[in-house]
């Protein structure tokens, strides 16, 4: 009695099965569908305007994106929708050939996503360090903040009483009941004070058009040529490439927030036929959004593929079959739906003064340089890239001072053997600094250099240690250098003498 009682764990919240069998999970899966899909609306036509299409083309990449990996993608309760990242990469193609060609960019992207998550390019995350992780989560919170202050500037005053009664509700709900969604609650009852009241705010109507009609299929009126895929070549990998990183670091963000594991090579294909589907119903493609994932994970309690097609699927039926009643929703209440996923995003204890007084400065330089490239670029793709190029190059610089050369010397100066006892990493870094370590004019004519306690890692080590022995036997000395473990010693015999140069 006490198993069946016990509650659910992560792995079984994730279960589509177990939830339809459980009326309040697929409440709570319905509800969060329901929420996200509202959130969706505004975003994907502020996103539409941003790449210079129509707001229904960036409705339905939402709508045919989130329905689609919701069946074919590796993360459970992940959205995605068209997202403002893609937009940006993809805007210029739009103004220079127009639509037909950035559809054919979108299905070239998907091809790319496709071929890459078949490669294992979700491996590489391997690489990504933990505060470039935070540094990614941190900006991506601060551009959800700031992405909302323009609907806060320049607009009536009553804007303002609005977006604080719907923080007072979404912070406020859950301390007395969880039943329902509190972004959910806050949006009703903004949409019905507005209403009752007559109060003149801007709406969800007010960011563009709504469309009438459902999506169809749509084939981009381009020649098959080579001309047509040098041009849609650049916009379609860089799209590729954007969409992945995004996706797949918002998917190990979900893991951790639910204590699951999440296949990433089928999410990285997945988003490749998400993206190819949505070409071809003329949609603009698009990638994970973190910031609906977080209201679907974080705010509504979604877990499974349930609330992902849903959030798909009534962001159609709310747009199509009830879109006047969906554009007199007031923007306060979105924006305050948001300002709360920016805070609940936000690592706070990572900028605690004694986490930073804990933490290594390399470690905090790393996640400080992400923030800011990626707040200064609103690109998370050339953040991401220069967080971890500046975690390889400090950690780089981090192991080479932790070679250490001891010398110690035998026997007078015509008989006696000099040996230096390297220990530690030896590659680019540390082995430049190698040739500095020796004694070559003080030296006795016999010298050893044990690598016993070292590795050798690169060709630069090599060139090293032949730039070493030829400038011993400048001074008329010969060097033996002992101790390498099978890995070095293959290495050295294949390139050692052959690499020229010196110092």
């Amino acid at each position: 009695m006490a198993t069946a009682l016990a509650d659910p764990s992560p792995e079984q919240l994730q279960s589509i099965r177990a939830t339809l069998a459980s009326p309040q999970r697929l409440k709570t899966e319905v509800l969060a569908g329901l929420v996200v899909a509202l959130a969706l609306i505004p975003e994907a036509i502020a996103f539409s305007i941003i790449a210079g299409v129509d707001p229904q083309v960036g409705l339905f990449a939402s709508f045919t994106m989130a329905v689609t990996i919701s069946i074919v993608g590796g993360r459970p309760a992940m959205i995605s929708a068209a997202t403002g990242a893609v937009a940006l990469v993809i805007a210029p193609l739009v103004r220079s050939h127009g639509v037909n060609y950035f559809v054919a960019a979108v299905i070239l992207a998907g091809v790319f996503q496709i071929v890459l998550g078949l490669a294992g390019v979700a491996k590489l995350m391997r690489f990504i360090p933990r505060s470039v992780m935070v540094g990614f989560v941190n900006a991506l919170a601060i551009l959800i903040f700031s992405a909302q202050v323009p609907e806060l500037i320049n607009v009536p005053w009553m804007v303002y009483p609005l977006t604080a009664l719907a923080l007072l509700i979404i912070f406020g709900l859950p301390k007395l009941t969880k039943a329902v969604p509190a972004p959910l609650v806050a949006i009703i009852i903004l949409t019905l004070v507005a209403a009752v009241a007559a109060i003149k705010v801007p709406t969800v109507g007010d960011k563009g058009e709504l469309p009438h009609s459902l999506p169809s299929f749509f084939i981009p009126n381009v020649p098959f040529s080579l001309e047509t895929l040098q041009i849609i070549f650049p916009f379609a990998l860089a799209m590729a490439l954007v969409g992945l990183l995004e996706s797949l670091m918002t998917a190990k963000l979900v893991d951790d927030v639910t204590d699951t594991r999440s296949p990433k090579g089928r999410e990285a294909w997945g988003q490749g036929i998400a993206n190819i589907v949505t070409g071809f119903f003329g949609g603009m493609g698009g990638c994970a959004m973190i910031g609906q994932t977080m209201i679907n994970v974080k705010a509504s309690g979604g877990r499974t593929r349930i609330s992902t097609f849903l959030a798909g699927s009534l962001l159609l039926v709310l747009v199509v079959a009830f879109g006047g009643l969906v554009s007199q929703i007031p923007m306060a209440a979105l924006v305050a739906v948001m300002i709360f996923v920016s805070v609940a995003t936000f690592d706070w204890h990572s900028i605690r003064p004694s986490t930073l007084k804990m933490m290594p400065k390399s470690e905090t330089a790393v996640m400080l340089a992400t923030v800011l490239v990626v707040v200064a670029t609103h690109n998370l793709a050339i953040g991401v890239g220069v967080g971890v190029l500046v975690a390889m190059v400090l950690f780089a610089r981090r192991v080479a001072h932790l070679v250490r050369v001891e010398r110690s010397v035998s026997g007078d100066n015509d008989g006696g053997t000099a040996t230096y006892t390297v220990t530690g990493e030896l590659f680019f870094a540390s082995s430049n600094e190698l040739y500095t370590q020796f004694e070559y004019a003080h030296d006795p004519r016999h010298v050893v250099i044990d690598l016993a306690a070292s590795h050798v890692w690169d060709a630069s080590t090599v060139a090293s240690l032949d730039a070493i022995a030829e400038k011993y036997r400048h001074h008329g000395k010969d060097v033996q250098v002992t101790g390498l473990n099978e890995a070095s010693a293959a290495m050295r015999r294949r390139l050692g003498g052959k690499l020229g140069g010196g110092h």
